[in-house]
């Protein structure tokens, strides 16, 4: 892989006025390549943990970036480092994984490699790497699947001795239905049917759209506010009732989304994921407003700090994250056009399941940011 240094210093594609230049973009596409190591693992920062879950994220970036082969790296290492039941541990120290750090095994972590995979196939057409992935994927999504439960939600994980923790949490199992319907289309395009997919993507997406009861309350949180709507389980105008109901809750004018009510500590990758939610919503203003009121946590190397206690005034914690900075580039790729990035996210040709028997004429409504408004 090239050096950092030498990626191209202009991304037009990337530019979004107000909130990034090409420039910008180009940079914060740099940084988060200065912390991928030469196996291709990237880590939180230098020196943090890597999981799962954000270690895609960032490789997403990556790819609206046009940095695909530093994306294909960090996918194989996935492949790499996948256990033989489908599954990766919760944290590696630094990306090496003969120094794990948490040995549990998270369903949504474990799931969200599908969904980076297909991004990664609809940025490059590369059929051949998406075939290479595609044992990885079907296994990840065996071991998820492998957690649910007969009400159509997926327990969070299993603990490093194997006992299933059969708790389910909304914002991962809003992640999880995301990540099963990009699944199956993984799955039209290799001539796979999987009807136990498919069955268990329209179970979730009815338990999060209908159901909040059977989930952990973690309605503190903002992700629990907007992850439904990003996740594609809830849309239309559903979508927008929704964002609109806690939005003076978690919305902090000028300067981002609080993580967790009332802490007065605003996040960036939790705002860029808000903005992300917007559009999908159609509310593409709103997110260019989100994603420009957390301009005090970019940094001169083009990474943003991950968070801001407001009324301290205060950078907490310090640090620098690979997945803040993907969260904001995806966020931006979506509302510039990015084709990969809004068919991921627009979800308009992604498979829905079939509902369960208790609702038959349900209807699960289009993203809004694909009907003209």
């Amino acid at each position: 892989m090239r050096a950092a240094e030498n990626l191209p210093d202009r991304l037009e594609h990337l530019a979004l006025p107000g909130v990034l230049t090409a420039r910008e973009a180009a940079r914060t596409a740099a940084g988060i390549a200065s912390l991928q190591r030469p196996d291709g693992a990237i880590p939180w920062f230098r020196g943090h943990h890597l999981d799962p879950w954000d270690h895609v994220e960032a490789a997403m970036a990556l790819d609206t970036a046009g940095e695909h082969e530093r994306a294909a790296a960090a996918y194989r290492w996935l492949a790499r480092h996948q256990l033989p039941d489908g599954s990766w541990y919760a944290a590696y120290a630094d990306g090496d994984p003969d120094r794990v750090t948490d040995r549990a095994r998270e369903s949504n972590f474990c799931a969200y490699p599908a969904v980076g995979v297909l991004h990664h196939h609809l940025s490059t057409g590369d059929d051949a790497f998406r075939r290479e992935m595609w044992p990885m994927v079907a296994a990840a999504v065996d071991f998820v699947l492998g957690l649910a439960r007969e009400d159509g939600g997926i327990g969070w994980k299993r603990e490093p001795d194997g006992t299933p923790v059969p708790d389910a949490l909304l914002t991962g199992c809003s992640s999880i239905h995301h990540a099963l319907r990009c699944a199956l289309r993984l799955a039209e395009l290799e001539g796979e049917t999987r009807p136990e997919w498919e069955l268990a993507a329209g179970a979730l997406g009815h338990a999060v759209r209908r159901h909040p009861g059977r989930f952990l309350d973690k309605s503190r949180y903002s992700m629990d506010w907007y992850y439904p709507v990003l996740g594609g389980a809830v849309a239309g105008e559903e979508a927008r009732r929704r964002l609109a109901s806690r939005w003076d809750e978690f919305v902090v004018p000028d300067l981002g989304v609080r993580c967790v009510v009332p802490n007065p500590w605003v996040t960036g990758g939790e705002s860029a994921e808000l903005a992300l939610a917007l559009w999908v919503a159609g509310e593409p203003e709103r997110a260019e407003g989100i994603l420009r009121s957390i301009g005090h946590l970019r940094a001169a190397d083009g990474l943003y700090w991950t968070g801001r206690v407001y009324a301290d005034r205060a950078v907490w914690p310090e640090e620098l994250t690979s997945w803040t900075a993907g969260a904001v580039l995806l966020a931006v790729a979506a509302l510039a056009g990015d084709p990969a990035t809004r068919a991921v996210f627009g979800g308009v040709d992604l498979p829905h399941g079939p509902l369960p028997d208790c609702c038959p004429d349900e209807t699960p409504a289009p993203p809004l940011s694909l009907i003209p408004i």
